[in-house]
C-alpha cells in the first residue's frame, strides 16, 4: 500500500546539497549504501559541471521521494548523447509516475543541451525497471559486458 504522504503535491527540482541525506537514504534502497558525506562531495563536485545534472522528487513537506543524475555523453563516434546515471524511487512511493516524472525532467535537459538521445544501463536482473523504461518507449539496444580496472589496487 502506497502511504498517503506520496500522493501530496510533488515538486521535480534541481537537487542542493542539502538533500544528501535523502539522496543517500534513498541510493541504500537499490543497495547502493554510500554516506551522507559522500553523497555531499560528490553532489558538489556534480554541481561545478554543467554537463552533469542531479533532479529531485519532493513531497509538499520536503521529504525527497526520488532522484535522477543524468549527464552529456560527448564522443567522436556519435552526436551528443545524455545518460541516466540513476534513478532512485521510494519504495513506498513507487507506481505514483514520479519516476517518469524524473525522466521526462531528465529528457527536457538533455534536449536543452544539444542531446539527440537519451539512454540508460541497468542490471539484467532488474526486470521491473526494464519494464518502467520500455513503457516509456525506451528500446534495448545491445547487449554487453562491463569491465573495470580498478586504478587504487595498482598504487597499493
Amino acid at each position: 500500500m502506497i502511504p498517503p504522504s506520496c500522493h501530496m503535491a510533488l515538486s521535480i527540482r534541481p537537487a542542493g546539497t542539502g538533500d544528501s541525506p535523502g539522496l543517500a537514504a534513498l541510493c541504500g534502497q537499490l543497495w547502493y549504501p554510500t554516506t551522507v558525506e559522500q553523497v555531499e562531495q560528490r553532489l558538489e563536485q556534480l554541481q561545478t559541471d554543467e554537463q552533469h545534472c542531479v533532479y529531485v522528487a519532493e513531497l509538499a513537506s520536503g521529504a525527497v521521494v526520488g532522484w535522477i543524475y543524468v549527464y552529456l555523453i560527448r564522443s567522436l563516434l556519435d552526436d551528443p548523447q545524455a545518460e541516466i546515471g540513476g534513478l532512485i524511487v521510494d519504495e513506498g512511493c513507487r507506481g505514483q509516475r514520479i519516476g517518469e516524472r524524473l525522466l521526462k525532467q531528465a529528457e527536457q535537459w538533455a534536449g536543452e543541451h544539444g542531446c539527440c538521445a537519451v539512454s540508460v544501463r541497468s542490471n539484467v536482473i532488474r526486470k521491473d525497471a526494464h519494464r518502467f523504461y520500455e513503457r516509456l518507449g525506451y528500446r534495448v539496444v545491445k547487449t554487453q559486458l562491463a569491465l573495470r580496472h580498478d586504478l587504487a589496487r595498482d598504487h597499493e
